[in-house]
């Protein structure tokens, strides 16, 4: 979150980014998109999304989806 990457798992082979402080590394979690939040040039948070089934991949529509309410909130907290 720091360095305002964008994380997205590949092939669902990876190991999952760990979401929450409980979240075990070693579990293989469906495919995932992490995507910074940015307001003032500062990281206030990410966008998370999860598949819920297994064996999916996320596309270019997710990523797009993602970005564009990363984009969304952190314009709002311009304001």
């Amino acid at each position: 979150m720091e360095d305002k990457e964008v994380y997205t798992s590949k092939d669902n082979s990876d190991i999952a980014m760990p979401i929450t402080k409980n979240d075990n590394p070693e579990r293989k979690h469906n495919a995932q998109i992490v995507y910074p939040i940015v307001s003032n040039g500062d990281t206030i948070g990410t966008v998370i999304l999860m598949s819920k089934e297994a064996k999916t991949k996320m596309t270019e529509a997710e990523k797009k989806v993602a970005q564009s309410a990363a984009s969304f909130l952190g314009s709002q907290m311009e304001i």
